[in-house]
């Protein structure tokens, strides 16, 4: 295995971005059309964390496994420095800024975000702070702060036609990348 400072040295042939906002945003949707459209490797942090048991403990309140941000992180260092990742996750603030190349923060109104929510299952203070999460536009907020302003994309994903208009969008911007590395 390769040492960090020889894997920050490699030529992404493709870019990383990350998808993310909060739970029931549509994220997911989002992030398997894209993977399948643009051949990039789709990162469930979720999935991939317990998977690679990257778990901490058990959080009875809002009823989630806590997550092990540094063994995630380096469990995914060599796999980001190589570039062609989707990272999909509700948040962004641990993530290294190094890691993309942009930000994209999925967005929805209060009304639909709650029956999404209520729709999985939620109740109670973990239905009550997601939508407040969204009120407050936190994990927005949360990616400004922690990735520079031209990296960072905000986009709405209330209807289902919003889902394709999100995609272009993103292609879009893989296409100028990918035109501007050829220069």
């Amino acid at each position: 295995m390769m040492d960090v400072n020889s894997l920050q040295n490699i030529r992404r042939e493709a870019p990383n971005i990350l998808i993310t906002g909060t739970p029931g945003v549509g994220k997911s949707s989002l992030c398997k059309q894209l993977s399948e459209i643009t051949g990039l490797q789709w990162l469930e942090i979720s999935r991939i964390a317990k998977e690679y048991n990257c778990l901490e403990d058990y959080d009875a309140v809002y009823q989630c496994p806590v997550l092990d941000e540094d063994k995630l992180m380096d469990g995914l260092e060599e796999t980001m420095c190589r570039g062609g990742n989707i990272v999909d996750y509700h948040s962004c603030e641990f993530f290294p800024e190094r890691w993309f190349d942009a930000v994209f923060v999925l967005t929805t109104d209060n009304t639909t975000l709650y029956d999404r929510l209520t729709n999985r299952g939620y109740t109670g203070k973990k239905l009550e702070d997601n939508i407040q999460c969204e009120i407050f536009h936190v994990i927005l907020e949360e990616a400004k702060n922690s990735y520079k302003e031209h990296v960072v994309f905000e986009l709405s994903n209330t209807v289902p036609e919003d889902l394709q208009e999100n995609i272009n969008k993103i292609c879009l911007w893989l296409q100028q990348w990918f035109q501007k590395q050829n220069c």
